[in-house]
Formats: C-alpha cells, sequence, structure tokens
C-alpha cells in the first residue's frame, strides 16, 4: 500500500490528517487497550465477543494510523496563492460554464479535502483529470453515470 509518491494537499488537508492521527494515538488507542483488559479480566478468551470485538477494533485503528503516518511522510503541502500561471493545475479555483450556460466554480485539492458541495474536487476525480493542463477557452468533456457533460472553462484563479 505506501508507496514513494508524494501526495499533494492543502494546508488545511494536512492539518486535518495530523488531527485525525492525534486523536486516534490519544483517544481511540488507548480506550481500546482499556477494552481489551476489561474483556480479558472476564476469563475464557476463546468465547469472548467482547474481547473479539475489541481486538478487531484495535486492528482498525493501527491501520489507520499507519495509512495516515504514510500519507502524512509523503505529504506535499502546497498553497495555491504561491502558484500562477495560465493552466490548471492542482489547487487551482476554476469557473466552468456546464452544456445549460450555468457556471460553476470548483477548486481542484487532495482527495482528503474533496467535498463537492463546497465546490472542493479531487485532483483525481474524473473532473478533476480532465481540466489538469487545460486552459481558458477550453471544453473538457467528463463520463459521468448519467451521461457525458461537457464544460467550458471560462476562469482559472490561484486563491
Amino acid at each position: 500500500m505506501a508507496s514513494a509518491d508524494k501526495v499533494p494537499m492543502l494546508e488545511e488537508g494536512h492539518r486535518k490528517l495530523n488531527d485525525e492521527l492525534r486523536r486516534l494515538k490519544s483517544e481511540e488507542r488507548p480506550a481500546v487497550v482499556e477494552a481489551i483488559e476489561a474483556a480479558r479480566a472476564h476469563g475464557d478468551l476463546s468465547e469472548n465477543a467482547e474481547y473479539h470485538a475489541a481486538k478487531e477494533r484495535q486492528g482498525h485503528i493501527e491501520a489507520t494510523i499507519a495509512d495516515l503516518e504514510d500519507r502524512l511522510s509523503r505529504a506535499m503541502v502546497i498553497d495555491p496563492k504561491s502558484l500562477s500561471g495560465d493552466k490548471v493545475v492542482f489547487g487551482a479555483t476554476v469557473t466552468l460554464l456546464d452544456e445549460d450556460e450555468k457556471k460553476v466554480k470548483y477548486q481542484l485539492v487532495g482527495q482528503v479535502e474533496a467535498d463537492a458541495n463546497q465546490g472542493r474536487i479531487s485532483y483525481n476525480s474524473p473532473l478533476g483529470r480532465a481540466l489538469i493542463g487545460r486552459q481558458v477557452g477550453e471544453e473538457v468533456e467528463v463520463s459521468t453515470p448519467s451521461g457525458d457533460r461537457y464544460y467550458e472553462i471560462k476562469k482559472i484563479e490561484f486563491v
């Protein structure tokens, strides 16, 4: 699962990952250790559902901690305000005109920060991948479950 590839993210995403890692280590991990100890005190472990559930929870917590540590070790924090240019790149805020002449605005962010309702899409999403490297005036086609969608790039900002 671990790879040497850098994981681009904004400062907010980096902070969110660090907060989650701290929470898991300081709250979840000690709580599950206590639960395991309490279940162990009940005796026979072979038929102890509480013990097995706590051990399973511990496995999930440790896997999540390892994943977060891996992502943070490969994090490449990008400040969009330090970027410029005329092409869509990670961190750019792009104003698009859809096929119904409706304006939509998205910022290309990392997977951790993505929230389409907040206008933040992953650079790895179908639309994000279609936009990377494009310029104002270009049209992009995106295949979605509801059919192909077409957009025209109207504006690229670095805010």
